[in-house]
């Protein structure tokens, strides 16, 4: 059984957003992404694959589509395959979200 701490692994830095993989299957992958205020990930889309944000901690701009919105913890966001998406943090606090995509992008 695989089984992740996330209070243990998550890490900021400050020059950008840190990506951290949890798990990575054939099938999906699960990500941690930190934010420090002010960093954000620059929109882009996935052509085949669903990506589920899930707010951890803090809050996140989040643009999906033409739509943008605020989002806090213990909420979710989805970006289906195929529409640009992306996230900013305009707080002044971190921001921590876990990350799911499936079926999994090949690279």
């Amino acid at each position: 059984m695989q089984v992740v701490t996330l209070e243990k692994i998550k890490t900021f830095s400050p020059e950008k957003m840190k990506k951290i993989n949890l798990f990575d299957t054939k099938n999906l992958f699960c990500d941690l992404y930190c934010f420090e205020p002010g960093q954000a990930q620059n929109p882009h889309t996935h052509e085949g694959e669903d990506k589920i944000y899930y707010v951890l901690e803090g809050e996140g701009s989040f643009r999906v589509g033409a739509e943008e919105q605020t989002v806090g913890a213990q909420s979710a966001v989805l970006a289906p395959a195929g529409v640009d998406h992306g996230v900013a943090n305009r707080s002044s606090q971190r921001l921590v979200i876990m990350v799911f995509m499936a079926p999994k992008p090949h690279h």
